[in-house]
């Protein structure tokens, strides 16, 4: 029988052995959630094809089958097998189920799989009937393509779509600015669909795209540009922000609207955190794999804390509940422009997810667009 002076090592011994796998398991849990971070900011994806599924048709309305897209309130779309539809707001609910009101568009079939979102489908013209020409912008990756809406004057409007987006999602604001007469174009940057891959394969969170919008503008000046009007959502808010701080053309922004843009990458990585219930501490690990891996200080990319040198007239919009960018970050920065003297009309939608004031408040969004790019015709 093993004596108390021999027992007392023998518990310590295995008490340190279980300390050290106890911390083994939180190093590799923290290592694991701050990769996960960092792909979620970072990874490029593309994205599938369907999300939900037609269930019944009467007349205009169509039953689709509830998801967390498809039981939103407020106007979407759904494409199906290279065409679309728009959809209403809802117009009843049952278990598992939800019908919506075809605005535009034919009407799908009985069991018909389709992708229901809160982005125009495919180009101007299949979306509004608008005419365009898709153009090559001129990076230093390589040719990217662009959408060009022809219109009056020297002042454009040019576009730029968030994280793993597409053109697509930039064209909420096209009949808009079309009416009013101006110029758009709606870009791509490097890794979308089409255009040329970033060095690493990785996304950069503003940190280099911002020159291929710069790319984007010169190639404008040789179509006739002479003055600009940005549109970021998301992360095409922080490229935008990006530009107004590091290329020359910046002087030549008139006016900058930004819809649930990603203002501050820090906070937006500690909302991702609490949205994949992950400790706070994961989000400052994740910067440091961020940095790792792309060579981007995150806290670099906050236009509160390092506001961009050029500071055009801004037009802000935010829905209050967006649980990808949250809405304080959009507050901040009213803040950070009251003290600069930085000129922001800040407009929250009391509903809707991330990007969705549109959907869920077109009129409301239009008005704010159209006051806000009006004055713009005088320079036409």
């Amino acid at each position: 029988m093993a004596s108390g002076s021999e027992r007392r090592p023998r518990w310590k011994r295995r008490a340190w052995i279980a300390g050290v796998a106890v911390l083994v398991i939180l190093v590799a849990a923290a290592g694991y959630g701050a990769w996960f971070g960092s792909e979620q900011a970072i990874g490029v994806v593309h994205y599938g094809t369907s999300n939900t599924r037609v269930l019944t048709v009467q007349g205009d309305l169509v039953t689709l089958e509830q998801t967390p897209e498809s039981g939103k309130p407020g106007t979407y779309w759904l494409e199906w097998s290279g065409t679309y539809s728009m959809l209403g707001d809802v117009v009843s609910r049952a278990p598992g189920r939800v019908t919506r009101k075809v605005l535009r568009g034919p009407t799908p079939s009985v069991g018909t799989p389709g992708w229901f979102g809160n982005v125009p489908p495919g180009d101007p013209e299949v979306a509004w009937g608008i005419g365009y020409t898709e153009i090559m912008v001129h990076t230093e990756l390589g040719p990217a393509p662009a959408w060009y809406v022809p219109g009056k004057g020297a002042t454009w409007v040019v576009a730029v779509h968030g994280q793993n987006g597409r053109r697509k999602a930039e064209l909420k604001i096209l009949p808009v600015v079309h009416r009013l007469g101006l110029p758009f174009l709606d870009i791509s940057y490097r890794n979308d669909e089409g255009a040329p891959p970033s060095p690493d394969g990785l996304l950069h969170l503003g940190d280099s795209e911002w020159r291929d919008l710069e790319a984007a503008l010169r190639q404008a000046q040789t179509m006739g540009a002479r003055r600009f009007i940005l549109y970021g959502t998301s992360m095409g808010g922080q490229i935008a922000g990006q530009f107004l701080d590091r290329s020359s053309l910046a002087n030549l922004v008139d006016r900058v609207i930004m819809d649930a843009p990603m203002i501050d990458v820090r906070m937006t990585g500690e909302q991702g955190a609490r949205n994949f219930h992950l400790p706070a501490f994961a989000a400052g690990l994740s910067s440091q794999v961020i940095k790792w891996r792309t060579g981007v200080d995150t806290d670099r990319l906050s236009l509160i804390r390092h506001p961009p040198k050029i500071r055009p007239p801004l037009l802000l919009i935010h829905t209050v509940p967006d649980t990808d960018h949250p809405i304080q970050e959009a507050r901040d920065l009213v803040a950070a422009g009251r003290r600069l003297g930085w000129k922001i009309q800040f407009e929250p939608f009391a509903q809707g997810g991330h990007t969705e004031a549109w959907n869920v408040d077109r009129a409301r969004y239009d008005r704010l667009v159209r006051d806000f790019l009006s004055p713009a015709r005088g320079t036409l």
